[in-house]
């Protein structure tokens, strides 16, 4: 076991147990990385995933077995198990695994804890620039221990935005036009691959808004959490059949679910 997971007492806070884990999971997915892994894709060339993805999300998992047992968990690469407390563990070992395995620096570890109200905290560890961030319900978001500070409100045609469509569904009428009409308003449009770390750089400001299609859980809860935790909105709609997650600037969201539903 990692020492930093290893030498955790039973009692440890959820926000430390969640920096710890997401930390653990990036290192030892980056030391694989670097003695070097291959990939095979899952849906597409571009959804891959590696043998990294998967020892790391067996390190979260058997860490949260031994000190929150009565906890459920539910792993992006398969880890399940159900909850006696109310309150799941969401795992997302290699957020970005398409740049992770390409030797981009845009990928992270992040993990989420919810319950039946929803999603109590988020913590995302981005080996590559070096930051660990952690928030969410009544914790302030937290850059490397420091408090990020509440976001200023500004509109979309300030700020940039942060999105992804898959070249296959381009095609997709009900997907693509919602998708045009939300980034034709922006400032500005990025595109970097992993849903966490944009979001992160949604909470830090450095990013306006972020708006993606069918994600799942693992992509939307971590992040959220630290957005909502700076005074960010952080909404799911339903447009044409298929539902949205738009998170950032509250004015920005606003305006991005507006020109999603036309």
């Amino acid at each position: 076991m990692d020492d930093h997971l290893a030498d955790l007492p039973t009692d440890v806070d959820d926000a430390t147990l969640a920096l710890a884990l997401t930390r653990s999971a990036a290192e030892l997915a980056a030391r694989m990385r670097a003695a070097g892994v291959e990939g095979r894709s899952k849906t597409s060339i571009s959804d891959v995933v590696t043998a990294a993805d998967h020892a790391a999300e067996e390190l979260v998992e058997g860490t949260l077995r031994r000190l929150r047992p009565d906890d459920g968990i539910v792993g992006e690469e398969g880890a399940e198990a159900p909850s006696r407390s109310g309150r799941t563990w969401v795992i997302d070992p290699v957020d970005g695994t398409y740049n992770f395995l390409s030797g981009l620096g845009t990928w992270c570890s992040a993990l989420a804890l919810r319950d039946d109200e929803g999603v109590i905290l988020g913590a995302v560890h981005q080996p590559a620039v070096g930051e660990a961030w952690v928030g969410g319900r009544d914790l302030p978001t937290a850059l490397n221990g420091a408090p990020v500070g509440t976001l200023a409100d500004l509109p979309l045609e300030e700020v940039a935005m942060a999105t992804y469509l898959h070249p296959g569904v381009l095609h997709v009428d009900d997907l693509r036009e919602p998708w045009l009409a939300a980034i034709a308003g922006a400032a500005t449009v990025r595109m970097f691959g992993s849903g966490s770390c944009d979001l992160a750089a949604v909470a830090a400001g450095r990013i306006g808004v972020w708006a993606q299609q069918s994600v799942p859980e693992w992509d939307w809860l971590p992040g959220a959490a630290l957005v909502t935790a700076v005074g960010g909105r952080a909404e799911q709609v339903e447009v044409r059949g298929h539902l949205w997650s738009v998170a950032g600037r509250p004015s920005a969201v606003e305006q991005v679910i507006g020109a999603l539903r036309g």
